[in-house]
């Protein structure tokens, strides 16, 4: 017999390529070396506008996704994944900045890592097998809207010369990957149209106009608040709504990226990662964050990248851009960003799951779980909400479905010594499906001995232990002796330890 050594055994996290291998690489190298730089360029204007929305200093959402970006490539689980400041987290806690000041700002941050940390180690990552695909097709459609929108107000009321930039930008980024994809090309785009609007002096918003840039490297910041219980119920609700939703977006991107490169990433060791990360985000006095579903798009698919070289060269180039070439950075058009990013949107959207002839076949619980998703992430612009509230939709619809599934088959035998009527019953056994099994028997006309066989079906929960108390019960009061027999091992556990328990009918 052939002996498999440790040493052949794959390993299902493996990366492929391996960063040893990229480095040995030109080819590989180069790849991913560019993808950072096009990825950095991308965090920027996005860093500044989430620290809009979360209240703060544009420094500090560039400092956070410099941190995280850099961290995660040595913590994270899911190589080539970009982590950095996002929309979703800086929703969650910008009343807190607002309502209490920044000192408790970035406790909350680092209180939100602790919080992932510890959620990683009792294992929440592996809730991700109950998300069903439905629901993962409506997450990325709806961050393919949401990607979209948010280039609009930057597309809505602009010089005229921004519209031409633009379709120029995305002309060079369909073009280009069939002439060759040495060089990524969404740089050759941002490139281009710097170039362009430099040499013939147009006049159009730039990143420059988008904030201030930072002129020095993050100190460490140490908040200044109170150590008491007190402060940690101030800051542990928004805490925890970050790490949730850090968690929930991390991970999901995580799945999608895992689909795209037919690979498979430890999601636990992700989790942990989010929580170290968003840990030194604050202890530099950054806002924290997630990974980020457009600039891993950036980053994964219209790169190539497949290592971590490129995320941390991403945080990198970002604070060596932002420090060290800010002059030049704020001549960059958005014009070309918007571009790069209407471009990460199409390739986002699963435009499969929305043909005709796909809808066609498809159950139309599966469409209406993912049109629910899609659009109840797109109102709340929160993907934990429109994530759980898909979850919810998918449980319903499937409970529908499976609830209908139970049948029941009466046969009577009136030639043996006792009187007896036979009920098979066939199918999974529920709350749902339970409920409609007390309407599925004869107890008027049934003789006095009723066997109830469950050898085709399985008890799943109380619910249904309570329905068939009440079913003998009811026979009972018409003087007649009911059987179950056919019970497998884990139902009739569940049904020894329950029945005649439940207080139900008696």
């Amino acid at each position: 017999m052939a002996i498999l050594h440790k040493s052949t055994v794959p390993d299902r996290y493996r990366a492929e390529p391996s960063v040893l291998t990229a480095l040995r690489t030109p080819r590989l190298l180069t790849r991913e070396v560019l993808a950072g730089l096009v990825v950095a360029m991308a965090l920027i204007p996005e860093a500044i506008a989430f620290s809009i929305i979360a209240g703060v200093d544009p420094r500090v959402g560039l400092f956070s996704s410099f941190v995280m970006a850099v961290t995660i490539a040595f913590v994270g689980g899911r190589p080539a994944m970009i982590t950095a400041a996002t929309g979703a987290v800086a929703l969650v806690i910008a009343p807190v900045a607002r309502d209490y000041g920044m000192e408790y700002f970035i406790a909350t941050v680092i209180l939100a890592g602790v919080f992932q940390i510890v959620l990683s180690l009792i294992g929440v990552a592996k809730l991700m097998r109950f998300i069903p695909r439905s629901v993962m097709v409506g997450f990325v459609n709806a961050l393919a809207i949401l990607i979209f929108g948010a280039q609009l107000p930057q597309l809505l009321g602009v010089p005229f010369l921004v519209y031409p930039l633009v379709a120029a930008g995305l002309i060079i980024m369909v073009v280009m990957p069939r002439i060759t994809k040495v060089v990524p090309a969404p740089l050759v785009a941002i490139v281009v149209l710097t170039v362009a609007t430099v040499a013939i002096a147009i006049n159009v918003p730039t990143i420059g106009d988008q904030g201030e840039l930072p002129k020095s490297l993050p100190a460490l910041f140490l908040p200044n608040i109170p150590l008491s219980w007190e402060t940690f119920t101030i800051i542990a609700p928004y805490a925890l709504g970050m790490a949730l939703v850090g968690i929930l977006e991390s991970l999901m991107t995580a799945k999608f990226v895992d689909e795209i490169t037919d690979t498979h990433s430890n999601k636990t060791r992700e989790t942990w990662g989010q929580g170290v990360a968003n840990v030194l985000s604050g202890l530099f006095g950054g806002m924290g964050g997630c990974a980020m579903i457009g600039q891993t798009m950036i980053n994964v698919k219209a790169s190539g990248a497949r290592t971590r070289i490129s995320t941390f060269l991403a945080g990198i180039f970002l604070l060596v851009l932002v420090l060290g070439l800010g002059d030049v950075l704020a001549v960059v058009p958005m014009a070309a960003l918007v571009a790069v990013m209407i471009i990460v949107s199409y390739l986002t959207f699963d435009w499969h799951s929305i043909r005709l002839s796909t809808l066609k076949r498809m159950p139309k619980s599966e469409t209406t779980v993912m049109v629910a998703t899609v659009v109840i992430i797109v109102l709340t612009h929160n993907l934990a909400i429109g994530v759980v509230a898909g979850v919810i939709v998918a449980m319903v619809a499937f409970a529908r479905r499976v609830a209908h599934l139970a049948r029941v088959e009466r046969t009577v035998e009136l030639d043996q010594p006792v009187p007896t009527a036979y009920y098979t019953v066939t199918g999974a056994l529920f709350f749902a499906s339970s409920n409609d099994l007390m309407t599925q028997f004869e107890y008027a006309d049934d003789p006095d001995r009723i066997v109830i066989d469950l050898s085709a079906s399985h008890i799943w929960d109380a619910s249904t232990v309570a329905t068939l108390d009440a079913i003998t019960y009811k026979y009972q009061q018409h003087d007649k002796q009911v059987v179950i027999e056919g019970l497998d091992e884990a139902s009739h556990e569940l049904h020894s330890r329950l029945a005649g328990n439940l207080g139900g009918g008696h």
